[in-house]
Order: C-alpha cells, then sequence, then structure tokens
C-alpha cells in the first residue's frame, strides 16, 4: 500500500474530526437515518433536507451536498437541481450518487438535469451506474457495457472528462479516478452488499472529506479507505447483517491512525 495514501487518509480523517463539517444530505428514504449516523460516526455533521424552499440556504451553510436518486419525485428533482446550481455556483463540493441509473427514464431524466444544472465534484455509483451516468449526460455517447474492471475503469475516465471531477467505480475493488490518476482501494467485505445502502454511506463520506480537503481525488480516496476499513472491523465482530450495521457504525467512530496503517490496502 503507498505509503502516502495511508498517511493521507489519516490526515484527512484527522482534519474532519476536528472541522466537523456540515454535510447536506439530498437523499433517500431508505438510507436518511443510516446516512446521517454514520456521518456522525466519522466526525462530520449531517443536514438532511430536501424542500426546494430551502435547499439553497442549506447549501450556503454547509460546507458540501451530497445529491442522491433513490427515491425520486419530480419535487425532489428541482430541489436536486437548484442544490446542485447554487453548490457549483458557490464552488462547494458537490457529490452525485447515481441510485438505480439506467433503470428508468425518469432516473436518467433526473441526471440528466442535474448534470445541466451543477458540475458534480464526485460521481460515485458502481460500474453499471456511472455508465449510465456517462450516457445519461448527453455531453457524449456511452461505452460497451461489459463485467471487465478495465471497461468500467475507461468508463469511469470518460465521465470524469465530462464533469472534470472525480468518479468512484464501487465494486470489489473501488477505482477512483479523474481525467490523470487512478487509486484503488482493497478493503471491504462481502457481508457489506447483504446491508442496504451502504453505497449510500460512501457517497456521503465522500461529502464529509471534500469538505475538509480540497482536491476532491484524495478526498475520495480517503472516503473509500475508510469506508472499506470499517467494513472489515465490523465483520470481525459480526457475521450477520443486522448486528454489522452497528458494529459498522462503532467502527467509523472508533477508527484510528494505528487501524489504517494496519488493514489499508490498494495503490
Amino acid at each position: 500500500m503507498s505509503k502516502q495514501i495511508i498517511q493521507n487518509t489519516i490526515d484527512d480523517l484527522t482534519k474532519l474530526r476536528e472541522i466537523s463539517p456540515l454535510v447536506h444530505n439530498i437523499t433517500n428514504y431508505v438510507v436518511m437515518n443510516n446516512t446521517a449516523n454514520a456521518l456522525l460516526a466519522i466526525g462530520a455533521s449531517p443536514i438532511m433536507a430536501h424542500a426546494i424552499e430551502e435547499v439553497e440556504e442549506m447549501v450556503t451553510i454547509c460546507s458540501a451536498t451530497v445529491i442522491n436518486i433513490g427515491t425520486l419525485s419530480e419535487p425532489w428533482i428541482q430541489s436536486m437541481e437548484k442544490a446542485a446550481s447554487k453548490a457549483t455556483s458557490l464552488k462547494k463540493p458537490l457529490i452525485l450518487d447515481p441510485v438505480g441509473a439506467g433503470a428508468s427514464n425518469l432516473r436518467n431524466s433526473a441526471i440528466k438535469r442535474i448534470l445541466n444544472a451543477g458540475s458534480p465534484t464526485i460521481i460515485r455509483g458502481n460500474a453499471s451506474e456511472i455508465l449510465s451516468t456517462l450516457s445519461s449526460s448527453g455531453k457524449t455517447k456511452g461505452v460497451d457495457a461489459t463485467d471487465s474492471s478495465e471497461s468500467a475503469i475507461e468508463t469511469g475516465k470518460s465521465l470524469a472528462g465530462v464533469t472534470r471531477g472525480t468518479v468512484v467505480i464501487s465494486g470489489v475493488t473501488d477505482y477512483i479516478l479523474n481525467q490523470n490518476q487512478k487509486s484503488l482501494i482493497q478493503n471491504g467485505d462481502a457481508l457489506m452488499t447483504k446491508v442496504t445502502g451502504l453505497g449510500c454511506t460512501a457517497s456521503s463520506l465522500c461529502g464529509a472529506f471534500a469538505a475538509v480537503q480540497t482536491d476532491s481525488f484524495r478526498a475520495a480516496t480517503s472516503a473509500m479507505a475508510v469506508m472499506g476499513i470499517a467494513g472489515e472491523m465490523a465483520v470481525a465482530k459480526t457475521k450477520s447483517p443486522g448486528s454489522f450495521q452497528i458494529a459498522f457504525l462503532d467502527a467509523l467512530y472508533e477508527l484510528n491512525a494505528d487501524q489504517i496503517q494496519k488493514h489499508l490496502k490498494g495503490e
């Protein structure tokens, strides 16, 4: 593992806990509670607000905004557009989680509208979601969908070229990409796929780290490292998904420099 990535992760986590940034989340009904608790556990302060009448105020007072399209309706999409536009105009970190991208015309349309309204600092999704987000952008043609990691990486680079930001492709190995850099994190456990919304948590952690680290590539790498290590720490205590959720929150709260040095895997 790169010593520099280890040190960056330690330093970024320390700074996050010192500052305790406000992170604004427009996220889905399924994960609101889990996401808020994860942000609190890592040391950030969550705000969960989607009403169009207040989103611009929330973006203004918060250090980062996370938009998650998991449960959509037209009023929510309008709020997301307004939040994306405000965050971009204020040059504040904007994170997009394109949940279920490609599954419906509504989702594809929402992604296009959000991308037209603002410029995401970080987009995080699985390979399929990243591919569909690229196609929905309307600014470039998507690449052929395959199961190969290499194809997913090229898709991510193309999307990063559209947004001029950072793209995270989550999976067994997490790839963090921009137009010029690539890192990968190989932490985590298969049990994490049995708990709903952990991908959404990862996106919100990206927001927390981006709130204190201006380099979005580094912020996303630190967030995914912390996410994966906490998963491994949690599964060391339990092998069942219900108790895993509690153990995962405890792991985020307890995570320290020694554990990062010991467990972080990637390059």
